[in-house]
């Protein structure tokens, strides 16, 4: 895995196993790969890792069952699709927004932009 500068790693395996649950490649109540799994794959040290665990135990998105491992909890995938709407919104659209005002590009070039996109 490639990290960025920008943001702690254990910030940056969360997201990839956020993206792994929104992708459907975790189950909801499906079994999480182990620390050591996930380090050895990662390539970082375990308490990494663990770190990332604890995180997303406190979000919400995962659970643990006692000797066996962490799961995919229930309501995993609303909270994924929550916390990265309220990232979006009040973070990177204010950058984007600035950027495109900056370069001329008018809301209806933007609406059309958009719609090309969705019907994708």
């Amino acid at each position: 895995m490639n990290f960025k500068d920008n943001k702690a790693i254990y910030l940056q395996i969360a997201d990839r196993i956020a993206d792994d649950i929104l992708a459907g490649r975790l189950a909801i109540d499906g079994k999480v790969p182990s620390v050591r799994e996930l380090a050895a794959q990662v390539e970082v040290n375990a308490n990494t890792v663990a770190r990332t665990y604890d995180h997303l135990q406190q979000s919400g998105i995962i659970y643990t069952k006692r000797g066996m491992g962490y799961f995919v909890a229930s309501g995993a995938r609303d909270i994924i699709v929550r916390q990265r709407r309220e990232q979006l919104m009040k973070g990177e659209m204010d950058y984007f927004l600035g950027q495109l005002r900056a370069v001329g590009v008018t809301p209806d070039e933007l609406r059309d932009l958009y719609a090309d996109f969705l019907a994708k």
